[in-house]
């Protein structure tokens, strides 16, 4: 079964630290650009970071520029995304994602389509 499990999340008080981690099972890793998305209850998913398989660039939402970064292990199928001096507005569901789309696309574009999207882990940011 094609399938991603996503963990990592959890309770943070503001200004700490968190690293997602999502492993991907039973479809070829490298076909595909990676991403992590999130949505607050009331708000559209999306983007935050993503990473092309190419070359490995990367393209961080202006939200989490400078305190969010995305990296891939490809040897072990893994995704994750750490995130650095959290924000009550980072609290979020977030999801990783096997990409149709490319990369930037996800972050700067609104028409962005997903192969597979993990089944997503809970962030709270609170004191």
């Amino acid at each position: 079964d094609v399938q991603l499990q996503a963990s990592g999340g959890g309770l943070v008080h503001p200004g700490g630290s968190l690293r997602l981690s999502c492993v991907a099972s039973g479809f070829t890793f490298d076909h595909y650009d990676w991403a992590w998305f999130r949505q607050a209850p009331g708000k559209d998913r999306e983007g935050v970071s993503c990473i092309s398989i190419g070359d490995g660039t990367t393209v961080d939402a202006e939200s989490v520029k400078g305190r969010s970064a995305i990296s891939i292990d490809k040897d072990k199928n893994m995704v994750y995304l750490q995130m650095n001096s959290l924000k009550p507005g980072d609290a979020a569901v977030y999801y990783c994602a096997a990409l149709l789309s490319q990369c930037p696309e996800v972050i700067h574009g609104s028409n962005w389509k997903v192969e597979v999207w993990g089944q997503g882990t809970q962030v709270t940011v609170s004191s």
